[in-house]
């Protein structure tokens, strides 16, 4: 005879937003299924792809809901032989034990479906387009513009992601007014993703003989570099001029017209390179920026139809949100979302994953405090 177990066991707490997304998307897989199994969309080139895309973003989702449905099944049986007072004594240890079983193997269910649920389409992107421009302070901005440059390119290579530089706009004294790159890696948009905002330095600025400290800032926006199947800016929309290219370069930059710039006119925004010395090259790398901030800009909306729905403290990605202060005579790096101090040392050699990675745990959190 096996050893009593306490009955009843509670059930793990699944909270009903959590079933009731779990069941909506587990129908969305098998409408799906069905749907692509008709001879019209299997044969359709265009639907077909994001159809089979989308079933496979599910299809884990799909299999979560058929273990929960049969954990749920089990629990029911033991439960029913349980408060059957005729119910076979061997019978009931075993009901005892499987609902204790049940008890251990839940939680990790419950995990899973919140891993599963709150994972978006978004986060598998592998290639994003950073772009830090120097913000109030004037040359000690842009100084800092390029210090945070350097943070970053230190992270990428000892992640060993690959960086392309798109445009670069240099300062007179060596900083960056504006540049632009593109980053390739596994987890690059969903590491890289809350970066997008304020950052402050304060510091003694090189060029001040009081010694006094200066506060300046720069901006950092972080957009998914966008495939052209993912949006298409038709040719009537777009204004692309070509010009000489301004700055360092020798005399081929000055003398031919190879830097591009390419205007979206149904939103104004805009897109110029000028680092290549080809003209073709300067183009596709200023369709490459533009692609990405026309895609931004759609995805506005939806974000503030959130961000109204909820508050969230990782951050919207408002580029006026002030989320981080590197403070030099005090050696601290505050991000202000997790109000947490970090050293400058260690953020300045670009280990940034003591911030990155509590970040990425409280936006977890939010995410699945607002799952519905």
């Amino acid at each position: 005879m096996f050893a009593p177990v306490p009955w009843p066991v509670a059930p793990m707490q699944f909270a009903p937003s959590l079933v009731a997304k779990l069941e909506r998307e587990a129908a969305r897989f098998a409408e799906l299924t069905e749907r692509i199994s008709l001879p019209a969309v299997a044969t359709d080139g265009k639907k077909l792809p994001a159809l089979l895309q989308e079933r496979g973003r599910l299809e884990p989702i799909a299999a979560l809901k058929a273990r929960f449905d049969a954990v749920r099944a089990r629990r029911a049986e033991a439960e029913a032989l349980l408060a059957d007072p005729r119910c076979d004594p061997d019978l009931a240890a075993l009901a005892r034990e499987d609902l204790a079983q049940l008890e251990r193997d839940e939680p990790e269910l419950l995990l899973a479906i919140q891993e599963a649920l709150i994972r978006e389409p978004e986060d598998a992107r592998r290639k994003v387009i950073v772009e830090i421009r120097a913000g109030v302070g004037g040359d000690e901005a842009a100084l800092f513009a390029r210090d945070l440059y350097g943070i970053y390119k230190r992270y990428f290579d000892a992640r060993k992601w690959r960086v392309e530089d798109l445009d670069v706009s240099p300062s007179d004294l060596g900083g960056f007014k504006e540049v632009v790159f593109a980053v390739e890696g596994d987890g690059a948009w969903a590491r890289l993703r809350f970066e997008s905002g304020g950052h402050r330095v304060q510091r003694v600025p090189a060029t001040e003989a009081q010694g006094r400290i200066h506060t300046s800032a720069a901006t950092v926006a972080v957009l998914p570099e966008v495939e052209e199947v993912e949006i298409v800016l038709r040719p009537d929309d777009l204004r692309i001029e070509t010009m000489r290219a301004g700055g360092a370069g020798g005399q081929h930059v000055n003398k031919t017209e190879s830097a591009v710039r390419i205007t979206h006119v149904p939103t104004g925004l805009v897109a110029i390179c000028q680092d290549d010395r080809s003209q073709i090259r300067n183009r596709a790398s200023a369709m490459r920026m533009l692609r990405s901030r026309v895609w931004d800009k759609e995805q506005e909306k939806r974000a503030a139809e959130r961000a109204a729905a909820r508050k969230s403290q990782v951050g919207s990605g408002d580029r006026s949100e002030r989320i981080r202060t590197y403070n030099w005579p005090q050696n601290r790096v505050t991000d202000h979302r997790l109000e947490q101090n970090f050293s400058l040392e260690q953020v300045l050699a670009g280990k940034l994953d003591g911030i990155l990675d509590g970040l990425a745990a409280l936006d977890r959190e939010e995410r699945i405090e607002n799952l519905v």
